[in-house]
């Protein structure tokens, strides 16, 4: 039953949102642009608490636990990639204090990003520039998953994270994606609905309310709003 509304704001952006996520399942969010699903990331992420409701952590509400501690379950790929100025290792190795050479190389194979590093003469060593300035979209995106998969979070929540790919890249790190989503609770916001066809359960949200759920054969099957996505997306004419 959870609500929310921005403070300042009198009008709410979601309503009576109420949905269980099993340990280890991954739970899709589609729907229109402002439809709220970045916004139930971000409850689900502890940025802000509901405005009613509980969201609650092997039921224990997550205002009882303390936020560093249920910070440190998290890793949370975004659509706009925090990279600052320094080198590619440093970046990786961000998601994790002390990680060796070999576990960052790991992770950005995984992320297929361990290619494109090495083709720089300095390799990993590389200096990207202020917000990864000298890398493109598709590689900063890359270099943001390998970050996650060396956190190893338990909770995982991707926001658009295949958003700035073109095709070859997205399907390089499909693979990867699917690595990275294995065993954790993890949310995704996808537009390209290809991306979360495999969900355990699929939310379609619009004007801040859940009006369908189910996995991607089971929506398929009423024809309602998420079968008429599907067919936008992949029959445009």
């Amino acid at each position: 039953d959870v609500s929310f509304t921005y403070p300042g704001s009198e009008i709410s952006v979601l309503y009576d949102i109420t949905f269980k996520a099993p340990s280890g399942t991954t739970i899709a969010l589609v729907g229109p642009s402002g439809s709220g699903k970045t916004t139930l990331c971000n409850l689900v992420a502890a940025f802000y608490n509901c405005s009613d409701g509980q969201i609650q952590l092997d039921g224990t509400p997550i205002q009882e636990i303390n936020l560093d501690s249920y910070r440190s379950l998290l890793g949370i790929v975004e659509q706009d990639i925090f990279l600052f100025e320094g080198s590619i290792a440093n970046n990786i190795a961000y998601g994790k204090r002390g990680a060796t050479i070999e576990q960052i190389q790991t992770a950005a194979t995984l992320a297929a990003a361990h290619e494109f590093i090495s083709e720089f003469v300095r390799g990993y060593d590389t200096k990207i520039g202020e917000r990864g300035v000298k890398l493109s979209g598709g590689q900063r995106q890359r270099i943001a998953i390998a970050r996650a998969l060396l956190a190893d979070p338990k909770i995982l929540i991707l926001d658009e994270a295949t958003s700035n790919l073109d095709t070859e890249s997205e399907r390089l790190i499909q693979q990867s994606l699917s690595t990275l989503l294995k065993d954790r609770t993890s949310f995704v916001i996808a537009h390209r609905l290809s991306t979360i066809r495999d969900a355990d359960q699929i939310l379609v949200l619009d004007h801040g309310r859940i009006i369908e759920s189910g996995t991607h054969e089971e929506l398929m099957e009423r024809s309602d709003r998420y079968h008429d996505m599907v067919v936008l997306q992949t029959h445009p004419q």
